[in-house]
């Protein structure tokens, strides 16, 4: 199950480790935050290399819906409340640089990548209320934003808010562009990091630098961002034969869709659940609803893809811990990580460069805010708590990262792991992580 970005791009390969080496920085994970923080650090004049475990591009960089947006569902009036208005406007400052940033790299290197300006709606079709807020919320930020009851989507919704000036493209396309003079090693998983070297089964890395851009951090200690970070599960159509749209739209309701065009295609996407929540066939109620309002258009693609996101819901960017003050760290970005893969390249590079933004400290791994984070580290903590106490009971079908007991996903054919959202194959080989290893006794 492709994602669209893959039917229609294809990257060029690159070698494995030949052997042990030295680099002033290397980055963990290639993905587009990898990819784009490497891609800095070069333009700095810092020799830099990526370590991928599999295939650039291959993990949640290839499923995204590669929205280039400041509007992040409703996330401005939480800021507020729990973060303060000063934050949320550094927080806004921030993702609004990443899509100036974006369309700045690819005007000067004229990338061809499908990137178009547009605008960012979040809609609902029950009660206003919450987009009021957000709006309000918006407006004492100077975000520019408005409400509208009018939109493009083929069913009557109750209010709409739009950003204008965001922006969507073709990730792959923009990622083989920017990758090509960069140095990067492929199917090199990472076994182990000490200090300042890397351990993998081709050679050992040698680096001042060490940046962890690899989704969800491997290591329990330290950091222990296993216990800092959830992971949750989309699920995606491309149809085509529909109406292509302007904008991308987004619904705020429980039962709400997302929505943008790509190219001769329209992308839908469902509700996310996390990672080893198994929901009733997540891509058949998409196809349901999918011919309820486009009855003539057919299914091109369908996949799923993985949000990792942190418990205050503000992404984890700066350095990896204060016992390691030449590790640094990526992950956390949620549904939006096109936006803050910009972001966080821009931080990280510029720490090691010794230069600053005025909104470091927003994403600082270091941050502790319970006011923002602790309902949802309650509910972190049940999950991962059952799902130790089932792996005591199930040795056959545990996760090799912590001992969690694995869920069967029959519309994926995945083992996933419900504590901390590694996945692996129907034969246990691994997906995804923080799990480092295949799980040898998964079988079906």
């Amino acid at each position: 199950m492709k994602s669209i970005w893959h039917e229609t791009k294809s990257l060029s390969g690159h070698p494995q480790l030949p052997g042990s080496i030295h680099t002033e920085a290397a980055v963990i994970g290639g993905g587009l935050s990898g990819i784009l923080t490497a891609f800095y650090l070069t333009q700095c004049g810092i020799r830099t290399i990526i370590l991928e475990a599999r295939r650039i591009g291959s993990g949640q960089t290839g499923g995204t819906t590669a929205k280039i947006t400041a509007q992040h569902g409703l996330i401005y009036q939480k800021l507020i409340r729990t973060f303060g208005e000063n934050h949320a406007r550094l927080y806004a400052a921030a993702n609004r640089q990443a899509i100036t940033e974006y369309a700045r790299l690819i005007r000067s290197r004229s990338i061809d990548c499908e990137f178009k300006e547009t605008s960012a709606c979040l809609y609902t079709c029950s009660s206003d209320e919450l987009l009021q807020r957000e709006y309000t919320a918006a407006c004492r930020l100077g975000i520019l934003a408005q409400l509208s009851t009018e939109t493009e989507l083929p069913f009557p919704v109750q209010n709409a808010l739009y950003f204008p000036h965001q922006a969507q493209f073709h990730p792959l396309k923009f990622l083989d562009a920017i990758s090509r003079e960069l140095t990067i090693y492929e199917e090199t998983p990472v076994i182990s990091v000490k200090d300042h070297r890397i351990l993998t089964q081709y050679g050992e890395v040698t680096a001042k630098h060490i940046i962890f851009a690899c989704h969800s951090p491997f290591l329990l200690w330290p950091g222990l961002y296993f216990a800092r970070l959830y992971q949750s599960r989309n699920y995606m159509l491309a149809l085509a034969g529909a109406p292509k749209l302007e904008g991308m739209y987004l619904g705020i309701d429980p039962d709400g869709h997302s929505f943008r065009t790509a190219g001769e295609k329209l992308l839908i996407g469902g509700k996310g659940y996390r990672t080893g929540t198994i929901p009733d066939n997540p891509y058949q109620s998409l196809q349901n609803f999918a011919h309820k309002y486009y009855p003539t258009a057919k299914t091109a693609a369908r996949w799923s893809a993985q949000d990792c996101i942190s418990l205050d819901g503000i992404p984890l960017i700066g350095r990896y811990s204060m016992l390691e003050p030449d590790w640094y760290v990526i992950t956390g970005f949620g549904k939006w990580g096109m936006t803050s893969s910009m972001t966080a390249a821009q931080i990280i590079s510029r720490m090691i460069c010794r230069k600053n933004a005025p909104w470091d400290h927003i994403f600082t791994p270091q941050r502790i805010r319970l006011k923002a984070s602790w309902r949802e580290a309650l509910k972190h903590l049940s999950a991962s708590s059952k799902g130790l106490a089932a792996g005591l009971f199930s040795p056959d079908q545990r996760c090799p990262h912590m001992g969690c007991r694995l869920v069967w996903n029959p519309y994926e054919n995945t083992w996933e792991c419900p504590c901390h959202g590694s996945r692996f194959s129907q034969q246990g080989k691994i997906l995804s992580g923080p799990a480092q290893t295949d799980c040898c006794s998964c079988k079906r």
